[in-house]
């Protein structure tokens, strides 16, 4: 999920291409994977073919005037097409998601031998051509059966039927895949889902929904996450690791988080701000139990875990996903202020107001990069260094704004320097995936913004996929032909502009 609007541009250039030394690929470690990222509904499209059904994300998309990814850009027909495409790019790994509904059209029961085969052959593609596959299994597409049965997230039944899903995953695919993520950004769904309703159920408080409780149901819904996920590590562990020998781990979403003044009410706030919006999640997997500032602020609202369900959690991710876009500021305020539109129950508990960097006229978010390397000094000191996927980074543009799109070349470089200068201060970060490989249906945006490296013709009836200067220098930059910084932007757009017709 991207939760960036177009940024703040001339605040990247002057903050990132003078941020970072000069650097190559070969500065990264040789088992360390550079990739791009995509997720089942956002790509596939085919919604109602081959036995897929519904999933929440229908049912959210499909309410209202609003786009939907019925057909998003027909990656399900033209996977072919896009791992070609992916190959000659040079990407060393993908990362997609699977769609419960295609693979199990009734939420639980028999699988799906035409999903099944989908997922095999995709794998395959990957792999014929020298591509690591990276599969999340939930990326907000919940059965909507098992929705409209008991509430999904927010009831423990969840968990079986999750860990179940996860089972024929790892037993129909696990021989060739070596990266499992279980849940998306599991903080920000928690929060987006069950208080915010921007993401698909799109629950909130009765007052403005029809369906909700915004003061206990994320927190209910991300107990659930994480105890649905260490059921589902500890079925691979028990019953898959030793013979396929994968990872499997926990995605969160990780802004950039710093003190709007040099208050200590301010600093206070902000690590106040990392306790709810990182170590909701990452405390259990590493330590077991919640931060206690949110146990003393929720009181009864936070669900407890007992002492065996402790002991599951902990040490069950062998990596931390991050999904990281933007920093924010944090200013000490009760209530808070919701970044996101809808009822700000999470944010008034947090106790913390989020503050654009910049001018809020231009844009709500603004990514710049030492942002980002702090999330990763941040997660090595306070979580026993934990090994890290980086599964999305990425700039959001006007779709039809154009080929050469520079400025995201200049963000791109900004933040794999940061992630790099984390690196080489002892960060265990070993692999980045950026968002996304195609211009896709984005959850936020729809068609209206677009992160590809590749450019999608959404009129076009056969999507034609087009590069940008994006994926040409990420290309150079993976084949070794592209030194970062001594590269200059105006010459690789010559180049580009005489290779592709815009």
């Amino acid at each position: 999920m991207q939760k960036c609007s177009l940024f703040f541009i001339s605040l990247i250039i002057i903050l990132g291409i003078s941020y970072i030394d000069a650097f190559t690929r070969n500065d990264f470690p040789d088992d360390f994977y550079f990739g791009a990222a995509t997720s089942a509904y956002q790509w596939e499209g085919a919604a109602d073919e081959d036995g897929r059904t519904p999933s929440v994300w229908d049912a959210f998309t499909h309410f209202g005037d609003k786009s939907n990814g019925d057909i998003a850009c027909d990656g399900y027909h033209k996977y072919k097409e896009d791992v070609k495409l992916m190959a000659e790019m040079g990407l060393e790994a993908f990362r997609f998601s699977i769609s419960w509904t295609r693979l199990i059209p009734n939420g639980r029961g028999p699988a799906n031998p035409k999903g099944i085969n989908f997922y095999k052959n995709l794998i395959k593609e990957l792999r014929s051509h020298g591509i690591e596959p990276h599969v999340t299994l939930y990326h907000y597409d919940l059965p909507l059966t098992l929705e409209v049965e008991y509430g999904g997230w927010i009831d423990r039944k969840i968990i079986e039927d999750f860990t179940a899903f996860a089972d024929v995953c790892f037993r129909e695919f696990g021989d060739d895949v070596k990266f499992w993520t279980t849940i998306n950004e599991a903080n920000i769904f928690a929060i987006g889902a069950y208080t915010e309703r921007v993401v698909p159920p799109g629950h909130c408080s009765p007052i403005n929904c029809s369906t909700g409780n915004s003061p206990t149901e994320p927190y209910i819904a991300g107990h659930n996450m994480l105890l649905a996920h260490a059921s589902a590590s500890k079925l691979y562990r028990l019953k898959y690791k030793s013979k396929q020998r994968g990872s499997i781990g926990l995605s969160i979403y990780a802004f950039g988080l710093s003190p709007y003044t040099n208050s200590k009410d301010d600093e206070i706030a902000t690590e106040r701000a990392k306790d709810f919006l990182y170590g909701w999640m990452l405390e259990p997997l590493v330590f077991g139990d919640y931060p206690e500032v949110m146990k003393g602020i929720l009181g009864l609202w936070l669900p407890v875990f007992t002492e065996q369900e402790s002991e599951q959690v902990k040490g069950s991710s062998d990596f931390v996903g991050i999904i990281h876009y933007t920093t924010v500021y944090i200013r000490n305020s009760s209530p808070a202020t919701s970044l996101l539109p809808g009822d700000s129950s999470f944010f008034t508990d947090m106790g913390a107001e989020i503050i654009d960097i910049g001018n809020s006229s231009i844009s709500k978010e603004i990514s710049i990069p030492w942002g980002f390397e702090s999330v990763l000094e941040y997660m090595k000191q306070s979580y026993n260094n934990p090994p890290i996927y980086v599964l999305e980074n990425g700039l959001g543009t006007l779709h039809n704004s154009t080929l050469q799109d520079s400025e995201r070349v200049e963000y791109i470089q900004a933040y794999i320097g940061a992630m790099l200068n984390a690196i080489k201060n002892g960060s265990d970060t070993r692999g980045y995936f950026l968002w996304s490989m195609i211009d896709l249906f984005e959850l936020l945006d729809g068609y209206e913004t677009s992160y590809g490296l590749y450019y999608v013709n959404f009129s076009d009836p056969g999507l034609e996929r087009s590069p940008k200067l994006s994926a040409y220098w990420y290309t150079g930059f993976l084949n070794g032909t592209i030194d970062v910084v001594t590269q200059e932007i105006t010459q690789l757009q010559r180049n580009f502009s005489a290779s592709f017709s815009l």
